[in-house]
C-alpha cells in the first residue's frame, strides 16, 4: 500500500535534508514547501512567540509502506537531534492526470 509521508523541519535543515532525499535509493522524488507552523509543540525564539508563528519547511515523500520504517531508521540516524516531525499517512489514491 502506498503512504504519504511527511517530514516537518526547521529550514536551516532544507538543504542537507533535500540532499539527503535526493540520494536515498528507496525515494523516486518529492514535494517541498515552506510552512508556517503555529502552537506550543516546540519551542519558539523570542520573534517566533511575537510572531505567533515558526517558519518550518515540510517534505512530502510518496512510498509504499513498508519502505516507510527504513527511511525513518536513516533519518533517525542521518539527522539525529534534529527534532523531525513526521506523519505517515495511508495514500487511497495517487496517479497523474495526462
Amino acid at each position: 500500500m502506498k503512504c504519504l509521508l511527511a517530514l516537518i523541519v526547521k529550514p536551516s535543515l532544507e538543504a542537507a535534508l533535500s540532499d539527503w532525499l535526493l540520494l536515498h535509493p528507496q525515494i523516486d522524488g518529492f514535494t517541498s514547501q515552506l510552512a508556517s507552523g503555529h502552537g506550543a509543540g516546540h519551542a519558539m525564539s523570542i520573534s517566533e512567540q511575537v510572531e505567533g508563528q515558526r517558519k518550518q519547511m515540510i517534505y512530502w515523500v510518496e512510498l509504499d509502506d513498508e519502505r516507510v520504517k527504513t527511511v525513518l531508521d536513516g533519518l533517525s540516524s542521518s539527522f539525529a537531534g534534529a527534532e523531525i516531525h513526521y506523519w505517515q499517512l495511508p495514500l487511497s489514491a495517487s496517479g497523474i492526470i495526462l
